[in-house]
């Protein structure tokens, strides 16, 4: 089975563990991600004033070009999957917005396609029990904190892949490949975002507010599927060492990676050294 896959600019770039690791998952587990012939970046944001057309026009491309390869796209970037997935929403509501958005790519979209996330492929397509089938490394009662962040799940009127006050889907993933998954306070809330850009002090407080919500319920590592909370959590951790001595390297990891290891990837298939932290060490105390 082959469904079109749109990795966005961060996995082709610093986040590539993050793309590895979910391309050979998925192969482990008897469906292939077919990265679009033709990308370009989401933009990143879904714009603000519900006139913009011109914002609407990197997403949108993006959508035409998934909806030539397929009926569906799958992504992975919480950024990505919100952003086309909210296009996609007000271009099949606004009909007259959808013809100016064509009218500008030179494009004839119809706003058929389905925006997918690979946690919804594996939840309803796979199936988590398959997934834990085909797990050859059970990972030895790892205590897991799943990290949402904010665009999972919101407006969760467009947006939303499960409960958006109480969502599961990333924690019965991780019980699946064997882990204790632990349920923490803070895990739907941000972590600073783009602020790191020019307010890292706003964004030390919030991605340490995560994680010590995570820690304190006993947490040993946390999962994401944003390369931009990835890299907030991990950058604000420096901080809180060098104010805190007694804090303890928390590991920050893609989902994807931990579920390449679950399912037997070598340590170079599941691109760990490309993470701050090094979460082998805890691996090695578990006996994984």
């Amino acid at each position: 089975m082959k469904i079109p896959y749109y990795p966005g600019c961060t996995l082709n770039t610093t986040a590539k563990g993050f793309d590895l690791s979910a391309r050979e998952s998925a192969q482990t587990l008897g469906f292939e991600m077919e990265e679009l012939e033709q990308w370009n970046c989401c933009g990143a944001c879904f714009p603000l004033s519900p006139g913009n057309v011109m914002a609407l026009a990197a997403p949108a491309k993006v959508l035409t070009n998934a909806r030539k390869e397929g009926e569906s796209v799958t992504t992975l970037c919480s950024v990505c999957y919100n952003v086309l997935k909210r296009t996609n929403v007000a271009l099949n509501e606004d009909k007259a917005r959808l013809a100016a958005v064509n009218d500008f790519i030179e494009e004839d979209y119809d706003g058929s396609l389905k925006v997918v996330h690979m946690l919804e492929v594996l939840r309803d397509t796979i199936g988590f029990d398959k997934v834990k089938e085909a797990v050859m490394r059970p990972l030895g009662k790892l205590k897991v904190g799943a990290y949402y962040g904010c665009m999972l799940l919101r407006p969760f009127k467009d947006v939303g892949i499960d409960r958006h006050e109480g969502p599961t889907i990333i924690e019965d993933l991780l019980t699946a490949m064997g882990c204790e998954a632990i349920d923490f306070p803070d895990k739907i809330e941000c972590c600073g975002a783009h602020l790191t850009m020019g307010r890292e002090d706003v964004v030390e407080k919030l991605s340490g507010n995560v994680i010590a919500s995570a820690v304190n319920r006993g947490a040993e590592v946390i999962v994401t599927s944003c390369p931009l909370c990835q890299y907030n959590l991990e950058k604000s951790q420096e901080s809180i060492m060098e104010t805190n001595a007694g804090h303890k390297e928390v590991p920050i990891i893609y989902f994807t990676q931990l579920l390449g290891l679950s399912l037997g990837q070598t340590d170079e298939m599941a691109g760990l050294d490309g993470n701050k932290f090094d979460i082998r060490p805890l691996l090695k105390e578990r006996g994984v």
